[in-house]
C-alpha cells in the first residue's frame, strides 16, 4: 500500500513501552500529534513508534521515543528532563527533526527531475589519447 492510501499516524504506530500504561496513551497521543504530518509521508504498516520511560517522576527519569520506518535507519530520541511533559516535548519535537533530516538526506529538495531519475553513472572513456606531433 502507498503513503498516500494509508498514511502512518501517532494513533496508528504508537506503543507503549516500560512505566507507561495503556491509560497514558491519550494524553500522549494528543500531544504527539504535530508528528502526524512528518509520519504522514510514511505508510502505517511500514511505521512504527515505542515510547518507554526509565524511573518515572524519579529526579534521574530518562524518556526514549524509539521510530522505525521501513528501508531506513531506526530513530532513538531520549531526553533526560524532570518534568514529564516537557520530556515528552523534547522527544517528540527531536524526532520530528530527525525524520526530516532523514528525508532530506534521501530526496533531492527542489529538483524533481532528479527525484524520479535513477542517479547516472559517471561514463567510462576506452579512448587513447592522440599522438603528439
Amino acid at each position: 500500500m502507498s503513503a498516500r492510501s494509508n498514511p502512518a499516524t501517532v494513533e496508528d504506530c504508537l506503543r507503549m513501552g516500560a512505566g507507561f500504561s495503556q491509560g497514558d496513551r491519550n494524553w500522549i497521543v494528543e500531544q504527539f500529534t504535530t508528528l502526524d504530518a512528518r509520519l504522514a509521508s510514511f505508510p502505517v504498516d511500514g511505521t512504527e513508534l515505542e515510547l518507554s520511560v526509565k524511573d518515572r517522576e524519579a529526579k534521574g527519569q530518562k524518556v526514549t521515543l524509539e521510530c522505525w520506518v521501513a528501508g531506513r535507519p531506526k530513530i532513538v530520541t531520549t531526553s533526560t528532563e524532570e518534568d514529564l511533559k516537557a520530556a515528552l516535548n523534547d522527544v517528540r519535537d527531536d524526532l520530528r527533526r530527525r525524520l526530516n533530516d532523514s528525508k532530506t538526506k534521501r530526496e533531492p529538495r527542489n529538483n524533481r527531475h532528479l527525484r524520479d531519475l535513477p542517479p547516472v553513472e559517471p561514463a567510462v572513456e576506452d579512448e587513447q589519447p592522440e599522438p603528439r606531433s
